[in-house]
């Protein structure tokens, strides 16, 4: 019996990527960094800022990332990530989340975020796209300790909501998420549009694969033959 369904959001719920690597390259630019290569952001996708923007900052300049221009590379992410990312968010979400995530909670599972964002960019993500009123918690990277792939985000919601692991499933694009789920004691669902390619989530041990929304909806609340 599956009672909560936990949802990673970008690649997952709102198509982000693009925007993302967008902003980052736009921090680099004010910054008076040379941009790393798109797919060296989207490979950072899924990790927290701090993270992300150590390690594309060490892969440009040859040497270890100062850790002052790593947080104004944060702050400056931030900023842009305002004016760029939120103004598509409409645009963003992905077919059939809008409409599936309605049927599950019809269905009376309980959904949640758990995010490598911090709170208040998801949360204003979550607003812009139309997509807040369905969860009941959004837990961001500043939430917790410890970060996706470790286990306590999922924790943090399933104690929050009083619900026990052997009733919850991850839905994530990336190997955070289904390793997040499977050291919470959770099942998962990997979903192969997002960013991380089938095989490297296959690595990751998933208990379902789903190509679209619709495939994510049928697993977590099948349609009776």
């Amino acid at each position: 019996m599956i009672r909560l369904a936990v949802f990673d959001l970008d690649g997952t719920l709102v198509d982000s990527p693009r925007a993302i690597v967008a902003t980052f390259g736009a921090a680099f630019d004010a910054l008076g960094v040379t941009r790393p290569a798109d797919l060296a952001v989207r490979a950072t996708i899924g990790l927290p800022l701090e993270r992300a923007f150590a390690l594309l900052l060490e892969a440009q300049q040859g040497r270890g990332a100062d850790e002052i221009l790593v947080a104004e590379a944060v702050r400056l992410y931030r900023r842009f990530f305002d004016t760029i990312v939120l103004p598509q968010a409409p645009d963003l979400v992905f077919p059939g989340v809008a409409e599936g995530l309605a049927r599950l909670r019809e269905d009376g599972v309980a959904l949640a975020v758990a995010t490598s964002k911090y709170h208040r960019p998801a949360d204003a993500l979550l607003t812009a796209a139309g997509l807040r009123e369905y969860f009941a918690e959004v837990i961001g990277a500043d939430e917790v300790s410890r970060p996706k792939p470790d286990p306590e985000s999922g924790q943090v919601i399933l104690d929050r909501l009083g619900i026990v692991a052997e009733h919850a499933v991850m839905v994530g694009d990336t190997t955070h998420d289904l390793l997040m789920a499977k050291a919470a004691g959770m099942r998962s669902v990997a979903v192969t549009y997002g960013v991380h390619s089938p095989a490297e989530l296959a690595v990751a041990g998933p208990t379902w694969v789903a190509d679209t929304f619709l495939d994510v909806v049928a697993h977590l609340a099948p349609v009776p033959a």
